[in-house]
């Protein structure tokens, strides 16, 4: 993602309280740096309180879809939402499309879309379904 516009898209914004989980060496730092610039802050690991977004990496081998967002809500308000961030098709670590929506269904939540946010990473929302936010 090249501005702060585009990031709108998946509803981050400045003030916004972000929770960061999987991140390793592979994590695109422009990626990280763009995120806490548009927030205004710095992404935290270890929430004391709700968060408003979890910016979950997620690659093929770290496990279940359904299992990382299932630890990914743990600490989200109940309006909040998840972005989940997999390699782009044919990187490595690839995470097959049908393991997403099946994933954050069996999570009990709703993927609602995806966008190409670097060379290497797409980023997926996915929210609680509607009827369950208080």
């Amino acid at each position: 993602m090249e501005t702060a516009t585009d990031f709108d898209k998946l509803g981050l914004h400045r003030g916004q309280v972000v929770q960061e989980l999987g991140w390793d060496d592979d994590a695109d730092e422009n990626l990280r740096q763009q995120v806490m610039d548009t927030v205004d802050s710095d992404l935290i690991e270890d929430a004391d309180d709700a968060v408003d977004v979890v910016w979950l990496w997620l690659r093929g081998d770290d496990g279940d879809v359904a299992d990382g967002l299932v630890d990914a809500i743990r600490d989200l308000s109940d309006d909040g939402f998840v972005i989940l961030l997999t390699p782009k098709v044919g990187r490595p670590g690839t995470v097959d499309p049908s393991d997403l929506s099946e994933g954050a269904a069996t999570a009990g939540m709703v993927l609602t879309s995806t966008h190409n946010v670097s060379d290497d990473w797409q980023a997926h929302k996915v929210v609680r379904p509607k009827g369950s936010r208080r």
